[in-house]
């Protein structure tokens, strides 16, 4: 077994919980932010995809599927494509609203199988490379596919307390 299927399992549980999240919930619930400081589903899902999206590209040197496959434009939000949204305030994350679940659903399954994509081909040999110098220590590409992974099993499980804090379920 390659030592990256471990990821991509975590990432593809991740995966199925914002599926089930978000599919018990209405587009206008999937958009409440309930607490100004919890962000909400929809912002969850679309920040992670995002993440993994352009993490992906910057290991793999591609350009991110926000922009060659036209997510920008599908998703048409009030914000500026560089936006940094890690650093989101809550007035800024609730810019991030969509009218169709099917689009958070669509992005997030194209951000995953890309991030599966890089992960089934990686050369393992690789994985200790030092990729960034800004951080002491520096970051190895595996810490950054580690950090893009946890990232998104850690905005699941708060997708599930949203929608908990929103629908009560």
């Amino acid at each position: 077994m390659k030592v990256t299927q471990l990821s991509i399992d975590s990432l593809q549980r991740a995966q199925e919980r914002f599926e089930d999240t978000l599919k018990q919930m209405s587009v206008e619930e999937a958009n409440t932010m309930p607490a100004p400081l919890i962000k909400s589903v929809t912002w969850l899902m679309w920040h992670t995809a995002r993440e993994l999206d352009y993490q992906i590209a910057g290991l793999n040197n591609s350009e991110p599927l926000w922009l060659s496959e036209g997510w920008s434009e599908k998703f048409a939000l009030d914000i500026a494509d560089d936006t940094e949204d890690w650093h989101h305030t809550p007035e800024e994350a609730a810019k991030v609203v969509v009218q169709d679940q099917q689009l958070l659903l669509d992005y997030l399954a194209a951000s995953v199988a890309f991030t599966i994509t890089y992960l089934e081909n990686v050369a393992e040999e690789s994985l200790n490379e030092i990729i960034d110098r800004n951080w002491t220590p520096p970051v190895t590409r595996q810490v950054r596919i580690v950090s893009a992974i946890d990232d998104a099993i850690m905005h699941s499980g708060q997708a599930v307390y949203t929608r908990r804090l929103v629908i009560g379920k």
